[in-house]
């Protein structure tokens, strides 16, 4: 099983609160683990603040309002870029040929300067699982999974990001059943 480029929806019944009512996009998923990031936690801090903080000059406002997202509990103090294209920065995982997650600085530089890539989601923090840990809450019935769909995390609001993956597992379930008559 891979589960990199899928969502995690959190089922109800969902316990750890970091994990409640979230949608996660797993980044990586190998015989190392998995790595994701959550996609619609939006924290009470906006980009251009987050760039201020690190030092990062800007020369406009256009910044202010784009949300930062509680990403997962694990380096809470580290910023993730979840980006379309994936582009040439100093740290990246290509998730696939259209998303690339990136850890290094350039890559707000380049935002700042307006020539970041076209679509960013950016968080503090990652979801991390151990390996084995991942298909063990997926046994006990912690998560749906759901093939992702760049849009939903680039192009919707945060909070209708949970119930349009939800739609998509409802529908991709639908389709199957019927090829399967």
């Amino acid at each position: 099983m891979n589960l990199t480029q899928h969502f995690l929806i959190a089922m109800p019944n969902m316990a750890d609160p970091h994990f409640a009512k979230t949608l996660t996009f797993i980044c990586e998923h190998n015989d190392q683990g998995a790595l994701g990031v959550v996609v619609n936690r939006p924290l009470d801090m906006d980009l251009q603040a987050l760039l201020e903080q690190v030092s990062i000059r800007q020369d406009s406002d256009t910044l202010k309002g784009v949300p930062i997202h509680f990403g997962g509990p694990v380096q809470v103090d580290r910023g993730f870029v979840l980006h379309s294209p994936v582009g040439e920065w100093q740290s990246t995982l290509a998730v696939s040929s259209e998303i690339g997650l990136t850890t290094s600085k350039d890559i707000l530089q380049a935002v700042a300067r307006g020539e970041g890539p076209g679509k960013i989601l950016v968080t503090l923090g990652y979801a991390g699982w151990a390996p084995g840990q991942l298909e063990h809450e997926l046994a006990q019935n912690a998560w749906l999974t759901v093939p992702a769909k760049p849009e939903l995390i680039f192009d919707l609001p945060a909070e209708e990001r949970l119930s349009a993956a939800m739609q998509d597992r409802k529908s991709t379930r639908l389709n199957s059943s019927h090829m399967s008559e």
